[in-house]
């Protein structure tokens, strides 16, 4: 198997936490890292090569792919020149701030030969891969409806993550991830997106955001974040014609419920519940839900890697597709047009 060896552009918080994640593996060389920030360097592992910007280090270090760390804006510019210099490169999300200029980023990829990618790596998250078992293998039967929720505490925005221009907002943070873990599941055409976007204690960048979308096969997709919550949690929900299937929490802790039975609309005495005289939302009767564990699955963030390196090597294909990122960058502009309008639209494919 032939190694990686990689230079680093953008030696900040993620360039450090993609830095850890390489040294974890015998056939990635973390060659060199790059950074207009000198103070970002003095920390570069023992033996790594450092420099002030990409140019040097593309014209410098014995690399053959690169990882593009840098601030949002930046991704396009640093793509085009590592592709130009023939390198791979694996870059962070989100991957540019338009469909168009990704559009130039894959162009200037495919013309030089290289392999290009987007560090989607949540669609490793043990919550995630779980829920996509269930669906895979249709474990809640015929599904109507899936929700992913994330709710937080600490509602400001924070560094550069609080000026529009830079990509800041969750809708380009969180938001990318949280998409395109639904478009991985769920492999059917949308239909329609109808989205809702606000600033809630954030002057200039999104805090809250839910989208709706429903795909040509039936299904109705929810994706809520929201930073000021005041209630953190993490869930997921899918809803069956044989089951629920819900998550609470990032490690995956949920389960499926079944009935014993289907409730029979039959005439019989009223018995008046807290919710008034109901059958249908009223207390369950013992033993009619039926409690199942989740699928285990064994996954790891690092698993992205691990895919990545078979693609070096020409053993499988790269698993996150750039028409896969193109197709999340399309679904966010459609947001920010429903959001903008407070109308559903038409999303063509």
């Amino acid at each position: 198997m032939e190694k990686i060896k990689l230079g680093i552009v953008g030696f900040g918080f993620m360039g450090h936490c993609d830095a850890d994640m390489m040294a974890t593996f015998d056939d990635i060389d973390l060659v060199a890292v790059a950074d207009i920030n000198p103070d970002q360097l003095k920390d570069a592992p023992e033996g790594v090569e450092t420099y002030s910007n990409l140019d040097e280090m593309l014209a410098h270090a014995n690399i053959n792919t690169v990882m593009v760390s840098t601030p949002n804006p930046s991704h396009p510019e640093m793509v085009m020149k590592a592709a130009a210099a023939k390198k791979h490169v694996i870059c962070e999300k989100p991957a540019a701030m338009s469909v168009a200029l990704f559009d130039q980023m894959v162009e200037a990829c495919h013309k030089n030969g290289v392999l290009f990618t987007v560090h989607q790596q949540r669609r490793w998250d043990k919550d995630y891969r779980i829920m996509k078992e269930v669906y895979d293998k249709k474990l809640v039967g015929d599904m109507y409806v899936i929700k992913s929720e994330l709710y937080g505490f600490n509602g400001n925005m924070h560094d550069w993550h609080i000026y529009p221009e830079m990509g800041g907002g969750m809708l380009y943070d969180w938001g990318v991830h949280l998409i395109d873990q639904m478009l991985d599941m769920v492999h059917s055409d949308i239909v329609s997106l109808y989205a809702d976007v606000q600033n809630v204690i954030n002057e200039k960048v999104d805090d809250y955001f839910n989208i709706i979308m429903k795909f040509r096969n039936g299904i109705t997709a929810e994706i809520e974040l929201g930073t000021y919550y005041l209630t953190p949690k993490r869930a997921w929900f899918i809803g069956g014609n044989k089951g629920s299937a819900l998550i609470d929490g990032f490690n995956g802790e949920g389960k499926i419920v079944r009935t014993a039975h289907l409730l029979e609309n039959v005439p019989g005495k009223i018995t008046m519940t807290a919710a008034g005289p109901t059958r249908s939302f009223g207390p369950a009767a013992p033993g009619l839900l039926l409690e199942e564990p989740l699928p285990e699955v064994h996954v790891d963030h690092r698993n992205y890697f691990e895919h990545f390196l078979k693609a070096f090597n020409k053993e499988e294909e790269i698993v996150v597709k750039p028409e896969q990122v193109r197709r999340v960058l399309c679904v966010m502009d459609a947001v920010r047009e429903s959001a903008k309008t407070g109308k559903a639209i038409a999303f063509e494919e």
